[in-house]
Formats: structure tokens, sequence, C-alpha cells
């Protein structure tokens, strides 16, 4: 199937490694020319090296990194067609110890930042005739989870900016999604510092329990891998997508047991 990416330029944030890695290296996949965002140079010039795409080291959460961002695009790769937003990050922390910091730190990187990166990119791509833009999000912001109920509530924000956007550019051709992840085998949840391990850490028991009682949560009893997120954002992002928008799209496994 041919996804009509063939020449189109994507952004994609978070994408040194887990699910915005394979993101990238989809698109690329495609023919899109891709430009790889992070905060890690080194591993940002792996990756885009490895599919022939270009990268841009900087941190999200920074005001003036969305504009970079854009503006790289416009002066290097002729505009912009679809924007990724994936980086986030989550941490194991129960309710009652989660700093004011913890909350804005949360909200920074999964509500402000990605809004940015929307407002900066959504009228140029409308002035190119139209454009596609994907939020990875969470199954957390469908159904809360105590694991970080400050994640949980940010990632709901991030689900309502996703229809927002949504709406107000849906004239201009620009399509707007989001796609809601479960637990995923990145190193967000079996890295050595990972959620698995803190997890491991705060209950007392192994890291390879921790797995395994969060595989036991979801209906098909595994966790996802970063590649089957990737391929569902991919779609979201090419022309075959051309009647969704709006939508927030669950790849958690069955985690969430609901029909929206």
């Amino acid at each position: 199937m041919d996804l009509g990416l063939d020449g189109k330029v994507c952004v994609v944030t978070g994408a040194s490694r887990g699910i915005g890695l394979e993101v990238g290296r989809g698109l690329c996949g495609e023919g899109a020319r891709v430009l790889f965002v992070g905060r890690d140079a080194d591993a940002l010039i792996h990756a885009a090296d490895g599919c022939g795409g270009e990268y841009l080291a900087g941190d999200v959460t920074d005001p003036e990194v969305a504009e970079r961002i854009v503006a790289t695009c416009a002066e290097q790769m002729g505009g912009i067609d679809v924007l990724v937003n994936n980086a986030g990050t989550s941490f194991a922390r129960p309710l009652d110890e989660l700093t004011d910091e913890d909350w804005q730190g949360q909200w920074d990187l999964h509500v402000m930042a990605p809004m940015r990166l929307m407002r900066a990119a959504a009228p140029r791509m409308g002035q190119r005739g139209g454009g596609r833009i994907v939020n990875v999000c969470s199954s957390a912001g469908k159904r809360p989870s105590l694991t970080n109920a400050a994640y949980s509530v940010t990632k709901a924000a991030q689900l309502s900016l996703s229809r927002v956007f949504a709406d107000a550019y849906a004239s201009d051709n620009v399509l707007v999604n989001a796609v809601a992840p479960g637990a995923v085998a990145s190193e967000l949840w079996t890295g050595p510092d990972g959620l698995a391990a803190q997890i491991s850490t705060a209950q007392g028991i192994s890291r390879e329990r921790a797995l395994a009682a969060q595989a036991e949560k979801i209906p098909l009893g595994r966790l996802a891998e970063p590649r089957e997120i990737a391929d569902v954002v991919v779609f979201l992002c090419s022309a075959r997508a051309s009647n969704v928008t709006g939508a927030a799209w669950s790849a958690d496994g069955g985690t969430v047991p609901i029909i929206v």
C-alpha cells in the first residue's frame, strides 16, 4: 500500500529512541524527509544517519525551540507537512509524593511543548494545502493510573488539546489525531532506570515480576513493541488517513475497556 508520504517533510520529537525512533524510521522507509528532534545529539545523529534523515538537538520544553524547528524545516527542507509530537516521559511516584515541580514538568512536556509546535506548524501546513499532526498520548490519559497521576492528567489534557486543534484546522485540511499506547517495551518501561525498575524498588519485587504484573493487566498479555505503535502513527500521517481527524486511537492491547 502506497501511503503517499514520499517526499513529505516530517518532524518527529523524542526521536532518538523508543516509539519516536521507530516512527522516524517508518516515515523514512516510506520515502519521507524526516527531521529527528530530541535532546541527545549523539543518539539523534545515529538515528538520522541510519535512514538519511536530518536532526535537530533541542529541548521541546524550551519556548523558543518550536519556532526553531519549524524555521529549520522552512529554510532547509522547504516547509513542513507532518508533525509527530512524541516527546514525553513518566516516573513511578505516589500521588501524595508528587511535588509542584513534578506536576509542572509533566505539564510543560506533554501540553505546552506540543501546543507550541502545533501553533507554529498548523498554519504553515494549511498554507501548503494541508498536513498531518499526530500526538502520541497514552492510555493513561483515558484511564488514569496512580503510577504517576501527573502523567495521567497531562496526557488527558494532551488528548483534549489534540481535539481542539483538529476542530480549528480541519477546514484547512490539517488533520490532527492522537494515538494512545499502553505500556510499551521501550526504555521508559524496560530500561535500567525505567518504570519497571522503579516499581521494583518501591514494592520490593523483582524487575521481572514488575514487568510481568504490568503485562497481566493487558488483555493481549504483553507489552507492545515500539514498532507496533509507530505503524499506527505512520498510517495516521499518511494520505490513506484522509478522513480521520479529531480521533484518539487506542493502541494499548485492549487495556482501556471502552470504545472511544
